[in-house]
């Protein structure tokens, strides 16, 4: 691709004014949501901050600056970006070996490389990643997401174990040593007002009441519960950080560049089912997550990517357009510089419950039962991306799940192939000797589907078992598919059998497989010979001559 091109296809991928289409009517509810994930997302940038070992200040730079930027350059209405528990897997081994201040450069070269994927239209790849998988994908992140809240919602410290699922089975044993009711009650209150509320009126903010509601009560019944706590008190200006040893640099950013990629698309495409707003563009989504990369990393903050729980935080408050992620980011930021005293009043139980709540709806009940009713090799991706996201991580999921159903589909596509025997052609030929003769030494196969490496061996053992005949036709036009080992079969069963004294024609291959067919060397020994022909009347007619001409040497 052309610098011009690139230069073109960037402009495309810029806003547009069709980004806010049907704001009049939705702003309330993007306001609403705004403030909803505002809330929601605070402990996790500063949590997802500490976690990394950066610091929170970092956290909520990423939270405010990448939240902004990824909202009016992305490609998805509903995305809401920021620090991930997916990217602090990623970090934590590169701060500890490198020191926090290797985020910020990390994160401008892994934005840089998203904004050329974006160029290279890499978003249409998730394409090609099955719904089973993205269900699966679902289910697990829906799990972890819950599991992570066990210890706050229970008011116990959270276990020094990098499993969300293995910290929440220690966190249960830890509260039924000592119970904390009060806390648990708080946790209670937040389901149900976060659960109830939209029953009652769909536009109403329940995340924000329900956070609201608990906070009131921890304060008024002076409950002992973790609080959000202090926060910082400036975001710092933009800055090019510190690039040297950049070559050493560029393994860990394209890591980091390849999972703000996939979470990112991964988290638009679901989020694209909880609501009726348009359907994200996969290279818009790109481009604004590696601009929000770039831009976090200048400012002081850490890799950013779209984050699935505040993304269905998003959309389940009502969000319509991208107005209410730029929301969530000026709230951040108001946070800040203006609020920070009220907010850190807030019980981190109350926040605890609406991402429980959350967790629970981003699963679609009737997707899942739909997944297990179909076939069991779609049962099967399903359930190894929900155990490995949950067990393992998102990438190791996703590439476990991807593996599993490459191998099925390749599998299934190889059990369509198929050589199918066919009686001869009796075109020309009216003397019923003649006919029955040929048909006792002429065997004729039609090739159907793929003739790829899965299905080779398959085809090589099936025809070259052919009985004692003298001519096999082998009729190509119905070959859909042909790779190199194919071709490369054709020649080995055309071998074989020429090996033992039986002739074999090769009839209809198309241009593009007889090139392929000329390209491996397959073609030379059988057109050497003259066996090569484009339509079967051809190939009939000199499989008579082959059985006369035979038949005279026996006489």
């Amino acid at each position: 691709m052309t610098a011009r091109a690139v230069g073109v296809r960037l402009l495309a991928l810029l806003p547009r004014g069709a980004d806010y289409r049907g704001l009049g009517r939705s702003w309330p509810r993007d306001l609403a949501a705004g403030l909803t994930v505002g809330i929601v997302a605070l402990p996790l940038a500063l949590g997802f901050g500490v976690a990394t070992g950066v610091g929170a200040g970092p956290g909520l730079v990423t939270a405010v600056v990448a939240g902004a930027v990824a909202a009016v350059f992305g490609g998805s209405h509903l995305q809401v970006s920021g620090p991930t528990g997916a990217m602090t897997v990623v970090l934590v081994p590169l701060v500890a070996a490198r020191g926090p201040e290797v985020v910020y450069p990390v994160a401008v070269l892994a934005g840089l490389m998203v904004v050329v994927a974006a160029a290279l239209r890499f978003g249409r790849l998730l394409a090609y990643v099955p719904w089973p998988l993205i269900e699966g994908f679902t289910l697990g992140i829906a799990v972890v997401i819950a599991a992570q809240q066990v210890p706050i919602a229970l008011g116990v410290p959270r276990p020094d174990v990098e499993n969300a699922a293995a910290a929440a089975a220690i966190a249960l044993v830890r509260f039924a040593d000592e119970p904390r009711w009060a806390v648990l009650g708080l946790l209670a209150m937040s389901v149900v007002l976060t659960a109830a509320l939209p029953r009652l009126h769909r536009s109403l903010p329940a995340s924000l009441i329900a956070v609201a509601a608990a906070t009131l009560v921890a304060e008024g019944a002076g409950v002992d519960a973790a609080r959000i706590g202090a926060l910082p008190s400036s975001l710092p200006l933009p800055a090019l950080p510190d690039v040297s040893g950049l070559a050493s640099l560029l393994a860990p950013a394209a890591v980091v560049a390849f999972l703000a990629g996939l979470e990112s698309l991964l988290s638009a495409k679901v989020a694209d089912g909880m609501s009726d707003a348009p359907r994200h563009d996969p290279d818009r989504e790109l481009f604004g997550q590696g601009l929000a990369n770039v831009a976090s990393g200048m400012c002081g903050g850490m890799p950013a990517t779209g984050a699935l729980a505040r993304t269905a935080v998003n959309a389940r408050a009502g969000a319509h357009t991208r107005v209410a992620a730029l929301v969530h980011a000026l709230v951040l930021a108001g946070v800040v510089y203006a609020g920070a005293g009220l907010v850190s009043r807030i019980p981190l139980a109350a926040l605890a419950g609406v991402l429980v709540v959350t967790a629970w709806r981003m699963v679609e009940r009737h997707n899942v039962r739909s997944v297990l009713r179909s076939t069991r090799g779609d049962t099967a991706v399903f359930a190894l991306t929900a155990v490995a996201t949950v067990a393992l991580d998102l990438i190791a999921a996703v590439e476990l799940g991807l593996v599993l159903a490459a191998v099925l589909a390749l599998a299934h596509l190889a059990s369509t192939a198929r050589a199918v025997p066919e009686p001869l052609a009796d075109d020309g030929i009216d003397d019923a000797a003649e006919h029955a003769l040929l048909a006792a030494h002429v065997l004729t196969y039609r090739l159907d589907g793929p003739l790829f490496f899965a299905a080779s061996a398959r085809f090589l053992a099936q025809i070259t078992a052919v009985a004692d005949v003298r001519v096999v036709i082998l009729r190509l036009s119905g070959v859909g598919m042909l790779d190199a080992t194919g071709a490369r079969t054709l020649g080995e069963v055309a071998e074989q059998l020429h090996e033992r004294g039986i002739t074999v024609l090769l009839k209809g291959a198309s241009p593009e497989h007889t090139r392929l067919l000329h390209a491996v060397g397959t073609l030379a020994p059988v057109a050497a010979r003259g066996h090569v022909f484009e339509t079967l009347p051809e190939a009939v007619a000199h499989a008579r001559e082959h059985v006369a001409r035979r038949e005279l040497e026996r006489l």
